[in-house]
């Protein structure tokens, strides 16, 4: 490679070949380049991990209980072998705004359980990460400042916190008086020790661009920690999310966790209290299209705004109903 370079060089210097010639072997050398480049990509092997997806239905507002309760099920998750755990939304508070939106709970009561990321209870899975040697994701209520975000955090086996994500879709829609349920206003991969990685919470899973986002920031796999529907139409769209991204998934879902690998389900459960077991291939990133990533997004962000919007007069009018009954 070095001599041809030189080669090319020198004729570049001044020589009596043609312009002709000298364009073929430009294109010559770039072709060596790029097969050598390919041999290199090829050269990167899949790598076969082994993962938890977690099911259990954590305590309104118990964040001690919920906090016992995901230690116990992610030891158990390490004891079967697992290098990823992955437990669901609202793990550590009990997922609660629905009954801060009803009206059923104060929405002051979100503070007592809502958690920063430098706290204790979070450096207590940091620890745990680090005894049981897996990487841990799990969902919680992250207060910044005086706003708290529906978050899911992704520790690795180091006790690092790899990356976070706050949760940009909402089926019960948006208001901007509610700080006790902030939008998320950006999605990321980051990097971990298993690959590349990308999450989405709960009901993005519907949204086919809350899947591409990462993958074009270069995840190589999508985690999905949930607390929602059941339906086959669910387990359907996580399936999908796969396939059009060519990624396996992890979805831990109170009462339905499932795990896509090769464009198929691989495993799935619908116990309420469980783990399921499965293996996915997290293949070497191909490039990352961060120009397409922030189309992509602005696109997404733009339906956004009208669609949280018609999402909450439809809660609103929903509530409404149920107050007469």
């Amino acid at each position: 490679m070095r001599r041809s370079t030189r080669i090319a060089d020198e004729n570049l210097g001044g020589t009596t070949e043609s312009g002709a010639m000298m364009t073929m072997r430009n294109m010559i050398l770039a072709a060596v380049v790029l097969i050598f480049a390919a041999t290199l990509d090829a050269g990167e092997k899949p790598r076969r991990i082994r993962v938890a997806a977690v099911s259990f239905v954590p305590g309104k507002f118990d964040l001690a209980g919920n906090a016992r309760k995901l230690e116990a099920m992610f030891r158990r998750a390490a004891a079967g072998g697992a290098q990823l755990a992955v437990a669901p939304e609202g793990a550590l508070e009990g997922y609660v705004v629905n009954e801060i939106i009803a009206g059923k709970a104060r929405p002051e009561r979100i503070k007592d359980v809502a958690v920063e990321l430098d706290s204790d209870v979070v450096a207590r899975f940091r620890k745990l990460a680090r005894r049981l040697n897996v990487c841990l994701v799990f969902g919680l209520a992250e207060r910044i400042k005086g706003d708290v975000f529906n978050c899911a955090v992704f520790i690795d086996h180091r006790g690092r916190i790899c990356g976070k994500y706050h949760k940009m879709q909402l089926a019960e829609g948006y208001h901007p008086s509610w700080w006790y349920n902030r939008l998320g206003r950006r999605s990321r991969a980051f990097d971990t020790p298993l690959g590349r990685c990308g999450i989405l919470i709960c009901n993005d899973r519907w949204n086919p661009r809350l899947a591409e986002i990462p993958v074009l920031d270069g995840a190589q796999f999508l985690v999905i920690p949930s607390f929602g529907s059941r339906s086959a139409a669910q387990d359907e769209a996580v399936l999908s999310r796969g396939r059009e991204n060519r990624v396996p998934v992890v979805e831990a879902n109170v009462g339905v966790t499932l795990v896509v690998d090769d464009n198929q389900i691989t495993a799935v459960d619908r116990r309420e209290e469980g783990i399921t077991f499965g293996t996915i291939t997290v293949r070497p990133s191909s490039k990352r299209d961060r120009d397409k990533r922030d189309v992509v997004e602005k696109a997404f962000l733009e339906w956004r705004q009208t669609e949280m919007v018609r999402r909450y007069q439809r809660t609103l009018t929903r509530l409404k109903a149920a107050e007469k009954k």
